[in-house]
Parts: C-alpha cells; structure tokens; sequence
C-alpha cells in the first residue's frame, strides 16, 4: 500500500477525534529548528465536517485489538486497514508543514497489539519529528489506556497535548459497549499528565530552561447520544474531570451509528444537543457557573429552544433586571448577552462615569437578548415583562436563524491536499 492509500484511509478514520482547539502554548522559533508555536496559533480553518485543517489530522494505525460497538475502527469492522510506521509520519508532517498546508501535528491511533507497543510506536513517530526533522511546532498526541505510566512521560515531553478519550460518560455504559476496556486504564493517563505538568510547572521555576511537559495541557472526548446518560449526568462528569484533572478542554462528540448493534441507538443525537454542552461548559469554564445550577429536578437534559444562559436566566427571574452600573462581575457575566469582554468593559468604563445602553452597544453587548434582564441608571430599555412564558417566545423570536446548524460532511478534504504534492 503506497503513501496515498494509507493517508486516505487514516485521515478519514481520525475525523471522529475531536480535538480541534488553539495551541495554548507559546514556543518562540529557535535557530537550527523549524517552526514554532503561538498560544492561539492553530485552528483558524476548519473543513465542513469540523475538522481544523491547519492541523495534520491522523491516526497511525486502525488496526484495533479492541471491538467497542460505537467505533467504526473497531476489531469486528469490515473497513479498510493500513498503518503508518513513525518515519512515514515524520515525513508526512514535515511535508505538509514546509508547503504551509499545516501548522501542527494531531496524531491518534487504534491500539495495535497491545496498549504498550501502540504508544510505544506513538512516542517514536514524535522523537523522529522533534529530533531528527527539528520541528518546533505544534503537537498533540492521544495517550493510550493502559500504556504504562513511563511511557505517557515520555509522550509528555515530546507533545504540546496529550489528550484521553474518557469516551463514554458512565462506567455502566463502557461495561456494555467496551467491555475491553476499564474506567481505571481511562482515568490514570489523566492522572499522570496532571502530576507531570505540576512538577514542569514547579521546575520552571526554579530554572527556566527546564524541559516542559505538556505545555498545553490536556483534553479528553465524550461520545454522546451512544449510550442513555442525561446532559446532568454529562455535564457533572465534565466539571469533575476540570476540578480533579486540571483538564483544559472536554470534547463532546455526538454518537455517528457506525453499526446494527442493538445495543446502540438508531440514529445519533441532534447535533443541537452537542451544541448546547459546549455552551453548558463553557459556562462552567469560564463564567463561574456549577453543574448543580444548570439542571432542576424535573429536567435532567439542556433546552433544546435557548441556550443554556438563557433557561438559567428565566429560572431565575428573582436576580433580574440587574443594573448594570452597579452588579458585580460575576453577575454580570450571568445575563444573557454580556460575555467575558463585555463584562470586564463595563466594570472599566463605569469608573469614569454612568452607562446607558448606547454605550452597552458600543461594547458589543447584545442587546436583543440583555434588554429584558437589565436596567441603566434605573431605566429599562423597554418595557420588561418578567414572565417565563413571555421571555421564552421573545428570545425564540430574536434567536431565530442564529443558531447552530448541521453542515454537509466532505470527508475528502485531507486526500485532496494531499494529491497537490
């Protein structure tokens, strides 16, 4: 099997890897290297299917000892095999990097033989790269379970990120659909990245120059819609996971039927539902939200309607309308339309002097959905009517057209790049 045939097959079996994210770590370009790597430097292009073409997307292999019913590469699969060895890697990287088609490496793999011999070959592919070829750019590679704790170190001081699949959001669910695999070979990778970028973390500063372990952090995917576990069930495992690994992203993949098994769904999840984790987590990252406060008891799973903000918003109308001229911070980046900038604009500007809503607009706040939940100076903007019902058809209306849609697939994205070298 040629070069071509293998990356066709592999490019297109890494698509259900989600990990398309910046960098997050800066690596300034060194003399007799190539490359470098800028903190919010990679993902800026993305295919029809979401993949970031920026990045070298791959798996070396999808030969798979493992038959998880969920994957398409698993063992039982009737699918095309090919493997890559690691120079074949280094030399497709390298390739692609010098015709500016990429600026990084993400490299996956199924696990061929056993989980030591996979990560084993992983780690060569990487020291080829940074050794041999110099490269200085930017690399994320997934760990594999069950791959002894050494090796993961080792991956750690050649990759900017290292990412584990914790795959399926309960240990019930992997018992059914993986059975090869175990929730304590899934969790103790995470376990010594995080101990790893501690102790990096506490070397720098002692001596600057010290080597890094995984500059970038690390990352995990969830498959969703496989199996029956509820956005609350999701949503707490993923806070766990960020408080107890210091994870910097949890992925949310919506579940693709690759199969007849009775065990999983016939078709996957709106893609909607994928949406709105993403937007339940970035509130928990990044707005000082709790899982606890984005679920009640009688509603398990995320409104499909509005987006997460909104719903806590309307379950919430005692908080509202807030003044903005006098909430806090953290209450501010509670209503719906003001995000981070927004809020740390208006916390600045009111120092000088009183806000009104045309210097709201000035500062991007969105409007069509702050309106009803603020007031200026005392003053609203129009007439706020503090009913749930009410504020449901209102934000419906002015949400319409702007919110995630499904777009076709083009899987052939990375062979057609390929094809022009």
């Amino acid at each position: 099997m040629d070069m071509m045939e293998k990356l066709t097959i592999l490019a297109d079996a890494a698509k259900y890897d989600v990990a398309c994210t910046s960098s997050g770590s800066n690596r300034r370009a060194k003399k007799g290297m190539v490359g470098n790597t800028v903190a919010c430097g990679i993902c800026h292009s993305f295919t029809a299917d979401g993949r970031c073409i920026s990045l070298l997307k791959i798996l070396l292999t999808n030969h798979c000892i493992y038959d998880c019913q969920y994957c398409e590469n698993r063992r039982s699969k009737d699918v095309p095999r090919a493997v890559f060895t690691p120079d074949e890697v280094a030399e497709l990287t390298m390739r692609f990097y010098q015709r500016n088609y990429i600026e990084g490496l993400f490299l996956s793999s199924a696990v061929f033989k056993n989980p030591d011999y996979t990560m084993e070959l992983l780690i060569q592919s990487l020291r080829i790269i940074r050794e041999k070829y110099r490269f200085n750019g930017y690399i994320h590679v997934k760990a594999i379970p069950g791959a002894d704790n050494a090796l993961i170190k080792q991956a750690g001081m050649l990759a900017d990120r290292i990412s584990t699949n914790i795959e399926l959001p309960s240990r019930e669910s992997l018992v059914r659909l993986a059975p090869e695999k175990t929730k304590q070979d899934i969790l103790a990778p995470m376990k010594t990245v995080k101990h790893g970028i501690i102790q990096s973390k506490n070397e720098l500063t002692l001596y600057r120059h010290a080597p890094t372990f995984a500059p970038a952090g690390q990352s995990t995917q969830m498959i969703i819609g496989a199996s029956p576990e509820s956005d609350s069930k999701i949503i707490t495992l993923a806070e766990g996971l960020y408080n107890k690994f210091n994870l910097k992203r949890v992925f949310y993949s919506a579940y693709i039927p690759v199969g007849t098994n009775p065990l999983l769904p016939v078709a996957g999840p709106p893609l909607r539902r994928e949406h709105r984790l993403y937007q339940a987590d970035f509130l928990l990252r990044l707005y000082g939200f709790t899982a606890g406060e984005l679920f009640n008891s009688t509603d398990e799973n995320l409104s499909l309607e509005m987006d997460p903000k909104c719903h806590w918003a309307i379950q919430n109308l005692d908080k509202f309308p807030m003044e903005v001229n006098t909430a806090d911070y953290t209450m501010l980046l509670r209503v719906p339309g003001i995000g981070q900038r927004s809020a740390q604009k208006i916390v600045a500007a009111r120092r000088v002097g009183k806000l009104d809503f045309t210097d709201l607009k000035k500062m991007r706040v969105v409007l069509k959905r702050a309106k009803y939940f603020i007031t200026c100076n005392g003053k609203a903007y129009e007439r706020i009517v503090l009913i749930p019902d009410v504020l449901k058809l209102k934000l419906r209306e002015n949400s319409a057209g702007s919110d995630y849609t499904q777009l076709n697939l083009l899987d052939n994205e990375p062979a057609r790049i390929a094809s022009s070298w």
